[in-house]
């Protein structure tokens, strides 16, 4: 690099050694500056915002007027309105019907931001918006740059020639989907289908528009969630400027990874401005952080965009594992771009190195649905994650965390990333690989139909996923794209497909036809082409396009037998072996501290309109389901404390059914995701942990029967199987053992057999007729327990009863509790005196966890548990209540168990 002369004026003494050295700064300082080819910004302060329309015949239904206010970037219009106190919160009470307003209305943002002389003159510069939600017109300096229409798609924008030094304007008008697409709708002479039409007017039941926008579906509403039709800017804005070339991506593509190599590409996507030689240089950092010199080229790069690839292998690679299997190593990779000794630019990623593959081997059935991970058939254990908040801007890194690692906690390797919200920060992915949990990745389509008739619909889409599959590649804990959610099915089995032959056969072979263009080639072709190696799926539950699908025999299942139409009792789950069951659920009610954030203590009743517009389970009228289901087991629940206990134990004990029956059914069934791992907002749902991350129930329950070495006793038609199941690579010793006992715990029979439990196994260990356990015992008052203790592993247990719950003589005061100080904090102190089952412990207003929960405890058994709170033990000591299935079914609320000092 050239730099020109600086004449200096000789001066006498100290001070002229100072002048030059000041000059001779200035003059690297030039030089320096002058290498630093790539700035970038990101354009997150002084935004504001203001409504520019409101819904049709009424101008300014909230009467907040046109007026600028500030707003926080990232966000969403509803927050914003949040923050300056415009709106009630969305969430407390029923406020729903009166915030509909909202997504009817255009929306305008705007900020100004300071451009340097030398960014002006940049050969290149660029806007980038990572999240514009959704019909969005952008505006720089009142020049209009782009007109965007997807929600999940990166927009870039050419800038060079249209900044100003100085000050610059940028302006962003939202306008209203609903209002954006509902003509179109409207005009179609026969319509596809939709999922959920607003009760609230904002859009007429006939002419729903959700599957015509690429916008998060649920924000239209769900089952399980609200209508909050927003906009926003919901993810980052940024400017970057370059004179000469950037690495504008970069890909790690494993070609080949094995315990003694790894085979890899470095592939950096390089945007250059200016022609000529350039220098690509890849470093590797292994995960103990030695870095090396991967691999380098030097080419000469024509101005465009273009990708460099670059081979090299690892030796002895340290392998990425799920979590369960072994560890979760991290490479750092960084590509350099160089030009004339100097470095212009560089780009880094975090990845596992790892096999993967979804492996559908031919049997006498069908075929097997499997991943396989460095060579280990994995099977799946989890449940289906949908998004973390109705406005994804205000979830945060820890609140992702808390939640993932909870899954971890409750021995959970996979969650589905589901179809119908968006695509998870990139947060949300680093915390998977960190922690192990493989992820199926649903692309953004959450149900109904689509329409990919429509070319211009399909490129939009074809942009969107080639967008979010280069994001998220580098990602190990990725083990599948799947294309949609239920679609499939939808079209074959819920009628629509049919009534629409019927009455239209030419426009619902358009229909199918364009379903079939994007979800069978489109999209398998942009994963082929980009995701490095990572199986496609089309939809969920499929079988790869076959004719039939969501079948047992192979492909994956969803099953809704069970809480769907038409409401099988759980053991009917039973009944279902599938390959890889990818939905299934019963729905509880959250914790009692979460309710009462939402809903008053007066309104806390099973029909009071605020806890119905916490139900959204409207097609089946959810309260009266769980009450079906709480009334199959338990009878009648006396008031709605007993309501939401009896709602958590009906879901826990019925997908504990169903994973057990999964898990024994190993290798045929290897995969278990129920339904569902988080929620959206406080609200009675399929969930196993509420939306403030308190654990329901289930999860408690879920770290049980998804131990990495379990045993699974399931009572059926008055036969119970007894197998032992191990996700272990090697084998492990023990026993098992069986008693039968009444509840007072008099031993009517106990045995003990040694066990070798095999690895990647489900083993059969005996059949029970009820007459045989029994041997004659009044079943109303009798117990079969079975236990698994292996060495290395937590002891497993099942308890099996031989009547339903409301039948069964429960024998009162079955428990004593005892709340202790020490240096580490509280611990409590449980004694049972009979079966306690479903033992549910609760510190009222305080939040405090103790280390296990909603556990069953046998005659003499005594357990501690660590109680981690902030509140002082004496505060805890007051106000712990114990809940017992005794207490709901036997005895008054009122004389529930609590602790004594």
């Amino acid at each position: 690099m050239h730099t020109r002369s600086i004449p200096v004026t000789p001066v006498q003494g100290t001070r002229s050694l100072f002048v030059l050295r000041a000059l001779c700064f200035i003059a690297l300082f030039a030089v320096l500056a002058g290498a630093q080819a790539v700035e970038q910004r990101q354009l997150d302060q002084g935004w504001e915002f203001r409504q520019i329309s409101a819904g049709a015949g009424d101008e300014d239904p909230a009467g907040i007027g046109s007026a600028w206010r500030p707003a926080s970037m990232p966000g969403t219009v509803h927050t914003d309105l949040l923050a300056h106190g415009l709106i009630p919160d969305p969430y407390v009470g029923a406020p729903e019907a009166g915030l509909q307003w909202i997504g009817l209305a255009d929306w305008e943002y705007r900020t100004t931001f300071q451009v340097s002389g030398r960014m002006r003159r940049a050969a290149r510069s660029e806007l980038a918006f990572e999240g514009l939600d959704t019909f969005a017109e952008v505006f720089l300096n009142d020049e209009k740059v782009l007109d965007a229409n997807n929600a999940f798609r990166t927009w870039r924008i050419p800038v060079q020639g249209r900044l100003r030094e100085g000050a610059n304007e940028l302006r962003v008008v939202l306008r209203s989907p609903i209002r954006r697409l509902l003509p179109g709708v409207q005009a179609m002479p026969h319509r596809i289908a939709g999922n959920y039409p607003s009760p609230y007017g904002d859009e007429p039941k006939d002419a729903m528009t959700a599957n015509f926008a690429r916008k998060p579906g649920y924000h239209y509403g769900w089952d399980w969630g609200p209508r909050y039709v927003t906009a926003g800017i919901w993810r980052a804005v940024r400017l970057t400027s370059w004179d000469r070339a950037r690495v504008q991506d970069l890909q790690v593509r494993q070609d080949h990874v094995a315990g003694d190599v790894a085979e890899l590409t470095a592939i950096p996507t390089v945007d250059v401005a200016r022609p000529g030689r350039y220098r690509v240089r890849v470093w590797q950092t292994s995960p103990d952080g030695r870095r090396t010199l991967a691999s380098e080229r030097e080419l000469e790069l024509s101005p465009g965009i273009g990708r460099v690839p670059l081979s090299f292998r690892i030796r002895h690679p340290q392998r990425w594992y799920p979590v369960g299997y072994g560890a979760q190593p991290l490479y750092a990779f960084a590509a350099e771009l160089a030009q004339d000794g100097k470095i212009i630019d560089t780009r880094s990623v975090r990845t596992g190195l790892r096999s993967v593959e979804l492996r559908r081997e031919r049997d006498a059935t069908g075929r097997s649905f499997a991943f396989v991970v460095n060579g280990i058939p994995v099977f799946a254990k989890g449940a289906n994650a949908i998004p973390f908040d109705m406005f994804p801007s205000r979830v945060t890194p820890a609140q992702l965390r808390r939640v993932l690692q909870s899954a971890v906690d409750a021995n959970m390797n996979m969650v589905r990333s589901w179809g119908g919200g968006y695509y998870e920060s990139d947060a949300f992915y680093d915390i998977a690989d960190e922690l192990g949990l493989l992820v199926w990745q649903d692309f953004m389509f959450g149900g109904g139909m689509q329409p990919a008739y429509d070319p211009g619909f399909r490129a939009n889409v074809i942009a969107e996923a080639q967008d979010q599959v280069r994001r998220l590649r580098n990602h190990p804990s990725i083990v599948l794209w799947c294309g949609n959610n239920e679609e499939e099915i939808a079209w074959k089995y819920w009628g629509h497909g049919k009534a629409l032959k019927d009455a239209d056969p030419a426009f619902a072979a358009r229909v199918w036809d364009g379903y079939v263009q994007l979800f069978d080639r489109d999209l398998r072709r942009v994963v082929a082409e980009e995701a490095g190696g990572i199986a496609y799926w089309p939809s969920s539950p499929s079988d790869d396009m076959a004719e039939a699908a969501n079948t047992p025999a192979s492909g994956d299942m969803h099953y809704w037998e069970v809480w769907g139409n038409p409401a099988r009792p759980p053991s009917a789950y039973l009944d279902v072996t599938p390959r890889f069951m990818s939905e299934y659920g019963l729905q509880a009610w959250p914790v009692r501290r979460t309710i009462d954030r939402v809903i008053g203590r007066d309104e806390q009743r099973i029909d009071s309109p605020l806890v119905e517009a916490h139900q959204k389970f409207l097609a089946g009228k959810g309260n009266e389901r769980l009450l079906h289901y709480i009334r199959m087991e338990f009878g009648e629940p006396r008031d709605f404390d007993d309501f939401v206990y009896l709602s958590q134990v009906m879901q826990a004990e019925g997908i504990g059914l169903a994973a057990r029956h999964h898990r024994a059914s190993r290798p045929h069934t290897m995969g278990s995701l129920y339904w569902q791992l988080n929620d959206v907002w406080p609200g009675a749902s399929w969930s196993g942990i509420d939306w403030f991350g308190r654990w329901k129930a289930l999860q408690f329950h879920a770290r049980r029967f998804f131990a990495p070495v379990a045993v699974s006793a399931l009572r059926k038609d008055g036969r119970t199987t007894v197998s032992a199941v191990s996700d272990r690579t090697v084998p492990r010793r023990g026993e098992w053992r069986l008693r039968v006992m009444d509840l007072r715990g008099r031993v009517l029979r106990d045995e003990r057999k040694a066990i070798e439990v095999a690895p990647l196994s489900s083993m059969r260990l005996a059949a029970y007729d009820d007459a045989d356990l029994l041997a004659g015992a009044d079943p109303a008052r009798t117990v079969a327990v079975f236990d698994l203790s292996v060495e290395g592993e937590p002891p497993s247990r099942q308890v099996v009863y031989f009547t339903e719950a409301r039948n069964i003589a429960w024998p009162a005061s079955a428990l004593r509790a005892e709340l202790h100080a020490d240096r580490r904090g509280a611990k409590l102190e449980l004694t049972a005196d009979a079966v306690a089952r479903a033992v549910w412990i609760d510190f009222g207003e305080f939040d405090a966890e103790p280390a296990d929960n909603a556990l069953t405890l046998l005659p003499g058994e005594r357990v501690a548990l660590r109680v981690s709170s902030d509140a002082a033990p004496d505060a805890l000591r007051q106000a712990l209540r114990i809940t017992t299935l005794a207490d709901a079914l036997s005895e008054p609320s009122s004389s529930r168990s609590t602790a004594t000092p």
